[in-house]
């Protein structure tokens, strides 16, 4: 096993690992999970204790870790997902490094109840009990600025405006041919509305590679931006006036090998399965919102006029409700799914996998009617309009979101109360923090007047 490239696959073994990073010239080997946050965190260690790492995982200190254990409690375990093993692409100034993917346990092995990829695993598995695979695949946007600390953007493009003007091209091409040696396969990529924001779209997955996709993803515009001195965001919205960045997530189930959602003898193309998930999603977006919205500048984007939803309705092809079902075509039943449209890349994939995969499985375990959908464009409704037809509205502010997620029955019990209630004090913190500082938009609106 000579060849210098390694892909996640479901076939590695602890022996076939070691000796690809003998025969190969490993120098490090990266153990990944993520935060509460979403933030990528990791740590490295030699070969020489590789060994170990796969019998028994690593210990570390998890007090220091946003979201997880106070320090009183910080012993945890990180142990390696074997079928996550790839090596990173080669940058000059860093090591021959490989990485896994890791779950993180107790000292005594028990699964870690705070541990983002714990939780989604364990919401597969109830997929798994009621018969489905979930399959999601989503759209990532992001800004490219001169640098971390010059917000200057590197180009004035607009929606689909190609070279030279489109001066992310090279970028956005050196991503997907570094995501390609990592096994992650991109549909297409394109600059998007505002100046120098950019689309990657990664091809969709069963849901737990995805969202170890997503990870990796961000981690390798990050890492191609910075090899070509520039800076790459994923921050909501870093342009004042400008269209934020979102991550629109396709989804279905398969059950059988077979689309769960599509059914040909329905002009939409949805079956009945279909139409309970999109309920399931509609009925708790209010409750899941801190987790696919989960930053205080995440509202910032959610605001009428900039193609992001604000309210929670469905839809045929019409952008401006928060879930929208692509348009069917007969004899390609595979890809009848339905896309929610409000999350944005600050999410943590992990928790908003899950609460959106939840969300669908409880539509369908009670099989939630689905209200018509929406043909108008709901920005040039009144507000009256909105009422007559009961569309909700989505938070407005990080703070509102919180207080849906806090007292949702729904969310405690998919996630447990020891991740929600970590969740919501450090998002509150977040919050607070922000509502106590003095902007410059204030002190030019009332220093001089008041």
């Amino acid at each position: 096993m000579s060849n210098a490239t390694a892909q996640p696959r479901s076939d590695w073994t602890a022996a076939s690992i070691m000796e690809f990073v003998d025969q190969n010239a490993v120098d490090a080997v990266w153990h990944w999970f993520v935060d509460l946050d979403g933030y990528l965190k990791g740590f490295a260690i030699t070969p020489n204790e590789l060994e170990r790492s796969l019998t028994d995982g690593m210990h570390f200190d998890g007090s220091s870790i946003s979201g997880f254990n106070a320090i009183e409690e910080s012993d945890l375990v990180a142990r390696p997902d074997l079928a996550t093993f790839a090596m990173l692409p080669n940058n000059s100034d860093a090591p021959r490094s490989a990485r896994f993917f890791c779950d993180i346990q107790t000292p005594d092995g028990q699964p870690y109840l705070r541990d983002p990829r714990q939780v989604l695993k364990q919401v597969i598995a109830q997929a798994a009990e009621a018969g489905f695979t979930s399959y999601m695949g989503p759209e990532i946007e992001f800004f490219i600025f001169a640098g971390m600390n010059d917000p200057t953007p590197l180009d004035y493009g607009s929606y689909f405006t190609g070279p030279p003007v489109d001066r992310g091209n090279r970028i956005r091409t050196d991503v997907i041919n570094q995501l390609a040696t990592l096994g992650i396969p991109c549909e297409y990529h394109h600059h998007e509305v505002a100046e120098s924001q950019h689309e990657i779209d990664l091809r969709y997955d069963e849901v737990l590679r995805i969202a170890d996709a997503a990870i990796t993803y961000k981690y390798v515009v990050k890492q191609v931006a910075h090899n070509r001195g520039v800076y790459a965001t994923f921050m909501p919205k870093p342009i004042y006036g400008a269209n934020g960045s979102g991550m629109h997530v396709h989804q279905s189930l398969f059950k059988d090998e077979h689309n769960a959602f599509a059914n040909s003898a329905e002009a939409t193309g949805l079956s009945d399965i279909a139409k309970y998930y999109i309920a399931g999603l509609l009925r708790h977006a209010e409750e899941c919102c801190s987790f696919w919205a989960p930053t205080v500048n995440s509202y910032k984007r959610l605001v009428p006029g900039y193609e992001a939803p604000v309210y929670i309705a469905w839809s045929q092809m019409n952008r401006s409700a928060m879930v929208r079902v692509p348009a069917f075509v007969p004899g390609r039943e595979k890809s009848v799914r339905c896309e929610l449209r409000c999350p944005d890349p600050a999410a943590n994939p992990y928790l908003a996998f899950a609460t959106m995969l939840g969300a669908g499985l409880e539509g369908i375990e009670q099989k939630l009617e689905l209200e018509a959908p929406q043909t108008d464009n709901l920005y040039n409704l009144t507000e009256l309009e909105r009422h007559k037809r009961e569309i909700k509205d989505l938070p407005s502010n990080l703070s509102e979101a919180l207080h849906h997620t806090k007292k949702s029955k729904f969310v405690r019990k998919l996630l447990g109360d020891e991740l929600v209630e970590n969740y919501v004090q450090l998002k509150y913190r977040e919050f607070d923090d922000y509502r106590m500082q003095v902007t410059k938009w204030e002190m030019d609106r009332y220093f001089t007047v008041l």
